[in-house]
């Protein structure tokens, strides 16, 4: 893939350029520098477990990928995922612990995970169903099969979000680099199942949706909603940042909307921990015009 069109950066480097450009965004903008310090936090914990994580060793055949491409299945089932269970539970208490300090979750909520963490037995029926139905709470939220949550729905999935990453980035890396999906069209992530956290618009004009779960990307039609698949332009808003460097997609059909990283305007591929917070402004304009992220 071109350099223009990297959504995400890896490695040691990537990840001290990314705290370096958080730390930079805090001086220029005081009012995301709660937002900011958190997102360094998280940085440093994930890189800590992912220095602890073995590689997965991820052996899918080809036509299993293929048969699954074609059906609109990602191909990284859970089991391939390759959870170390008890590091996902020390980093599920340790990332509750900072939500906890940043005032993103409730006491009540965060005791309740802490717990679950602690007692192990329910965490994997909650981690499979958190991943395999990635739009269950805005889709079906009262399927039959789903575990009884100890907490909210949000604060849970929150967690897990944080926990599971370092996990389905390296099962991601695996993947992508033996599979070619290519082929693949459709609004949720090819490996993961996972929505796009952000989309990445290249310098000749494509857009490459990038995963919130595993940070894979993947082209998709550049006018499309990626949720609902509403291609009527007329019933597309679209808006930007004052420098042009960060758009807005919102559908008027669901009423959901899409950042995207406009690569035509910088030299620099996407960072999307750096990325992801400062387009908060971004955030809190499409809401305040009624879509949801």
């Amino acid at each position: 893939m071109s350099e223009e069109s990297e959504p995400v950066t890896r490695g040691r480097r990537a990840e001290t350029r990314e705290m370096a450009e958080l730390l930079q965004l805090k001086e220029e903008q005081p009012e995301l520098a709660e937002a900011a310090d958190l997102q360094i936090e998280l940085l440093e914990l994930q890189r800590r477990i992912r220095g602890r994580l073995a590689h997965p060793d991820i052996e899918i055949e080809p036509d299993r990928v293929a048969a699954r491409v074609q059906a609109g299945r990602p191909v990284l089932a859970f089991e391939d995922v390759g959870l170390d269970w008890p590091e996902f539970r020390l980093l599920i208490r340790r990332v509750t612990d900072l939500l906890l300090r940043f005032e993103a979750i409730e006491p009540p909520a965060a005791d309740a995970i802490q717990s679950l963490a602690r007692e192990g037995r329910a965490l994997e029926p909650l981690a499979r169903h958190w991943y395999e139905h990635p739009r269950a709470t805005a889709d079906a939220p009262d399927r039959s099969d789903a575990p009884e949550l100890p907490v909210e729905a949000d604060a849970i999935g929150q967690v897990l979000l944080v926990a599971m990453r370092p996990f389905l980035a390296r099962a991601a890396e695996a993947v992508i680099a033996r599979h070619d999906l290519g082929a693949w069209t459709r609004g949720y992530c090819p490996v993961c199942g996972g929505d796009p956290e952000l989309a990445v618009i290249t310098r000749d004009a494509r857009r490459m949706l990038v995963c919130s779960r595993c940070f894979d990307q993947w082209a998709f039609d550049p006018m499309a909603c990626p949720y609902c698949g509403n291609a009527d332009k007329a019933r597309i808003t679209s808006f930007a940042s004052r420098d042009r460097l960060y758009r807005i997609a919102a559908c008027d059909v669901c009423q959901r909307y899409l950042k995207a990283y406009d690569a035509r305007q910088t030299d620099r591929p996407l960072r999307i921990a750096v990325d992801t917070i400062a387009t908060l402004p971004l955030d809190a304009a499409a809401i305040q015009r009624g879509y949801r992220g």
